[in-house]
């Protein structure tokens, strides 16, 4: 239901003592181009957030002259008061690279050009998991094409400016659970991935509550459910539970590309396995500087293609 833009804004401005780089730091939850959670207005980002408790406009601007992030947020008084609280957690205030060292010179220009980028931890489980689940064994483009039509089809427009934006928020959890299954085939999502979807969407007040206390739970409990798998863990950790050594592991790209980056030959997982071992507990810092580096490997081969075996949309 869409929500009165008159709502009042609630503001927070935060002092890192830090260079935050929020693109970044952020740029993992962006659903590729698009993205109807995403909007950039000047300095500004804009994000439509949904969580078990209400949803939020979150708007965020860094002023490095100031040494501030600024935010704001129109929602649910309860849930946007939590999102401002849990900021500075959200943008790696948590998150610890002291102990990171680079092993590969690969590593030292986009580790050198992005001091301010940290491995967030938005506790937003729901937010990083379902997404993650609709992108196993598929092309990025159908995935995110599947993301923009669920947002679109069964989230709200964002509360506050976020509607006049064309922002939405992702539909809750038990807006989710009550998806049909037909209207997963018309977003081109297969039965398989739909069913684990039902299966997350009941755990996430659960999943949520523990996330900024407990992480390692969180991941633990996912990793019982079936059809969530090492990389789905890893592609959530990364982003709600800030976990830097979550790899993805079981990536069509990722190990060939870190392997490329990193000794100019592309590796598979066991390859890989064995690459990053040096860097722990801080692999995931390996496989993102790759990535902000744009240090993948030269694409020859064809593209995976895109199933033609579901309904068109």
């Amino acid at each position: 239901m869409p929500v009165s833009a008159a709502l009042p804004v609630l503001r927070r401005v935060w002092r890192p003592g830090r260079e935050v780089d929020l693109l970044a730091t952020w740029g993992t939850l962006r659903r590729g181009a698009g993205d109807p959670t995403w909007r950039r207005r000047g300095d500004w980002l804009f994000r439509g957030i949904s969580t078990s408790t209400g949803a939020a406009t979150l708007g965020v601007c860094v002023r490095p002259s100031h040494g501030e992030v600024l935010a704001q947020g129109w929602g649910e008084p309860e849930v946007v008061r939590r999102l401002l609280d849990t900021l500075p957690t959200m943008l790696g205030a948590g998150d610890d690279p002291s102990g990171f060292r680079l092993h590969h010179r690969a590593l030292r220009v986009p580790a050198l050009s992005r001091p301010g980028w940290r491995v967030p931890r938005t506790g937003l489980v729901m937010e990083s998991l379902v997404p993650a689940i609709i992108e196993q064994k598929v092309t990025g483009r159908e995935a995110f094409a599947s993301q923009h039509m669920l947002v679109r089809r069964f989230g709200s427009p964002a509360p506050g400016p976020g509607a006049a934006m064309g922002l939405y928020v992702p539909p809750t959890p038990a807006e989710v659970g009550a998806i049909a299954s037909w209207e997963w085939l018309r977003m081109g999502v297969t039965p398989q991935r739909s069913d684990t979807v039902m299966r997350v969407v009941r755990m996430a007040e659960e999943l949520e509550e523990r996330a900024l206390t407990d992480p390692e739970h969180v991941s633990r409990r996912l990793r019982t459910v079936p059809g969530v798998g090492l990389w789905t863990v890893a592609e959530t950790a990364q982003r709600a539970l800030g976990q830097a050594d979550a790899v993805s592991f079981g990536d069509y790209h990722v190990a060939k590309n870190i392997g490329w980056a990193l000794t100019g030959t592309p590796v598979d997982d066991a390859g890989l396995v064995e690459l990053l071992e040096p860097y722990r507990p801080h692999r995931y810092r390996v496989q993102r500087l790759v990535e902000l580096g744009g240090l993948s490997r030269p694409r020859r081969a064809p593209r995976m293609p895109v199933p033609r075996h579901l309904p068109t949309r």
